[in-house]
């Protein structure tokens, strides 16, 4: 049987590293309101752990994105498919990561033209790797400094 699964991202700023990654990919912001309300007027949750964000009520330090074609609990806003997570966590990064997001291009939208979109959202070039008919990509930094590649 498979399981689910969500890609969790250690983040500094979940909010605005979720708002990165939702339009680099083309995804949508979790909407966790509706939850939110109800855990608070159940006193499940203190306010101090309820912050906003683009007018909406977020867990304070959390953050999730989720493909838009992809199904959805309607009652906590969690998605039930393809979906990212930031989590806040209270160190910096340090080191290469071990495991990170290829970003492809659409057929219609040629390389550079992703990375320069990309770029336009906050991503940087660290490298362009060309290994002729095995692959051409960009090695990249999401805002925080995580690595993904842009093929």
């Amino acid at each position: 049987m498979a399981l689910h699964w969500k890609l969790v991202l250690d983040s500094r700023n979940a909010p605005a590293l979720a708002d990165f990654w939702a339009a680099a990919l083309g995804y949508e912001l979790e909407d966790n309101s509706a939850l939110i309300d109800r855990l608070l007027a159940a006193g499940m949750v203190e306010p101090g752990q309820i912050g906003e964000h683009r007018g909406r009520r977020i867990f304070r330090g959390f953050a999730a994105i989720r493909h838009p074609d992809d199904p959805f609990d309607a009652d906590t806003g969690v998605g039930k498919g393809r979906r990212l997570l930031f989590q806040d966590v209270p160190e910096e990064k340090t080191g290469k990561n071990r495991l990170h997001i290829d970003v492809h291009h659409a057929e219609a939208e040629a390389l550079g033209d992703l990375v320069a979109r990309l770029e336009s959202l906050g991503a940087t070039r660290v490298r362009e790797v060309d290994q002729g008919p095995a692959g051409h990509w960009w090695v990249m930094h999401d805002p925080e400094g995580n690595e993904f590649c842009a093929a």
